[in-house]
């Protein structure tokens, strides 16, 4: 796979902090200290998560002067619901035929 973009997305997705800080970025652009105030880590520790979201291209940074902001980037995501929902369908018709085979049983035999 020459052009792999699913598999970074994926990996910086993998870690419950980087999942947050996309969710806050939901709300708009914020500072590193802004979004590492809710955990207990340090600014090097949310950089190096905010590094590997840049890297997955989940996030565009600017700097306004001496602060760095973070911007969510939703284009890769919204590639990853579309790969995703391939799964959503082929579960959905497994619960379709499932459904049709207990309609099936029941009709055969209602006790």
């Amino acid at each position: 796979m020459a052009n792999d973009t699913l598999s970074p997305v994926f990996s910086a997705l993998a870690d419950p902090t980087r999942r947050a800080i996309l969710m806050r970025l939901m709300d708009g652009d914020a500072s590193v200290n802004e979004l590492g105030a809710p955990f207990a880590i340090s600014q090097p520790a949310v950089s190096k998560h905010l590094r590997v979201l840049e890297k997955a291209g989940l996030i565009s940074r600017s700097r306004v002067a001496t602060i760095r902001y973070s911007h969510l980037e939703a284009k890769p995501l919204q590639q990853a619901d579309e790969w995703m929902r391939q799964y959503t369908r082929f579960w959905a018709e497994g619960f379709d035929k499932l459904d049709v085979a207990l309609a099936d049983y029941l009709k055969a035999d209602p006790s």
